[in-house]
């Protein structure tokens, strides 16, 4: 506050002459009575920008007070706990509804990609955009292939983030870590929010804005917002502006084995996690559980004896794999409730995940930050206070790089790598 303190003068003022009476003889000798003193008021003007303002209440005081009013040190009463649990749980159900749709018996179902990959124009190739969220590990898939293929330069990405209200949003990153992927703003359309990308494709758009989603520059249209379809198409379908076209992560040797892997890991590892964290009964969240750790088992034990899924080749089957695996003790086994086993007590499974993780180009798609961050942060009804755990041993970049000497692994018999059956049924 700024106060500006004005004194007046607090000397006496000048006395009026002394004019004697008429009727008073000249020789008298008369007094005059001392003058008395001027009292000046100290006026404070306050300056007219700024107005006093009474302090703010401490609201965790406050509460503070009224319990301690209400019931002392005890705890709360049963009746009161009851009723904010039955209000808490009503809330919670609504909220869960929007997030994670379900069937009747309250478990997660996933919501099918609204875009799915057409041909597209050979002259619209070079219009490609990519957008992703960091968090997420279906969008974290597409990026993977789009850095072993070399297309970085044939299709820019923009990196939205988990905005507050769960929604992806674009802002820039001050100082980022050249070495690894950050937030950006949109640089194809100039918008603040990914809904509203979608919504100016032609003939607008207002259902569910997710990524990650291939945008066509130059016709102002969403390609495909299905991420299997975009890695597809990465991998075989833009060689001509790859600066890798010789890799090839779906051979046509491969195809069914990557396919039947593919319906092992999706419903049970890739959106079993999910089927865990978003389970609205505890019948739902037994099943998904059961089926995720029962899967992981098998697939632990079918790389102790294979380097990669479908022998010693990396494919979009591992590519798939390996987004949720990186994930796993970072958010899924704490706040998606898998928590019968960390990743790190597979040793099969974790020395696989090391093995991709040091594969060149893969470790800079990974910012273990901000996923931790776009669970913990965002997803409110499963974690109220946004309280963000620290990151696991496990999950650290120098254990990461730790040696796996899956390398031994490799086949010896190359007839026995075209016919090995998936054990997994």
């Amino acid at each position: 506050m700024n106060c500006t303190t004005t004194l007046l003068s607090s000397s006496y003022l000048p006395t009026p002459p002394f004019k004697p009476d008429s009727s008073s003889s000249s020789s008298s000798s008369l007094k005059r009575a001392p003058p008395k003193p001027i009292r000046r008021h100290v006026i404070a003007k306050m300056s007219l920008n700024q107005q006093p303002q009474p302090p703010e209440p401490d609201p965790t005081s406050l509460l503070t007070s009224v319990t301690k009013l209400l019931w002392g040190r005890s705890l709360p009463p049963g009746f009161l706990i009851s009723t904010v649990r039955t209000a808490w749980h009503s809330t919670w159900r609504l909220m869960m509804s929007q997030l994670a749709p379900s069937d009747p018996s309250l478990a997660y179902t996933r919501p099918p990609s609204r875009f799915r990959a057409t041909q597209i124009p050979r002259q619209n190739q070079t219009a490609l955009h990519l957008y992703v969220g960091l968090p997420c590990p279906w969008a974290h898939r597409t990026l993977i292939v789009r850095a072993l293929k070399g297309l970085d330069d044939a299709v820019p990405v923009s990196i939205a983030a988990p905005g507050t209200d769960g929604s992806w949003e674009f802002k820039n990153t001050r100082d980022p870590d050249p070495d690894t992927l950050n937030p950006t703003r949109d640089k194809a359309n100039g918008c603040k929010t990914l809904k509203e990308v979608y919504k100016s494709r032609a003939g607008g758009y207002d259902g569910r804005s997710t990524v990650p989603m291939l945008w066509d520059a130059k016709s102002k249209q969403v390609v495909c917002n299905e991420s299997y379809d975009i890695i597809e198409l990465f991998n075989s379908g833009l060689n001509e502006l790859a600066r890798n076209p010789g890799l090839d992560l779906s051979p046509p040797s491969l195809k069914q084995k990557i396919e039947e892997w593919n319906s092992i890991i999706y419903p049970n590892v890739n959106n079993g996690v999910y089927r865990c964290g978003f389970a609205q009964s505890q019948q739902a969240y037994d099943a998904a559980v059961n089926d995720l750790f029962n899967t992981l088992d098998k697939l632990e034990d079918h790389l102790s004896h294979f380097r990669y899924l479908c022998g010693d080749e990396l494919t979009l089957a591992d590519v798939c794999l390996f987004t949720t695996l990186i994930r796993f003790d970072l958010a899924y086994n704490v706040l998606f409730k898998c928590t019968k086993r960390k990743l790190l007590e597979y040793p099969n499974l974790h020395a696989y995940m090391r093995d991709i993780y040091q594969i060149p180009r893969v470790a800079e798609t990974c910012n273990f930050t901000l996923i931790m961050e776009g669970y913990y942060k965002t997803l409110f009804p499963l974690n109220p206070g946004s309280i963000q755990p620290i990151i696991p041993s496990g999950s650290e970049h120098h254990e990461l790089r730790r040696p796996h000497n899956r390398d031994s692994l490799l086949l010896k018999d190359k007839n026995a790598a075209a016919t090995a059956a998936v054990s997994v049924s």
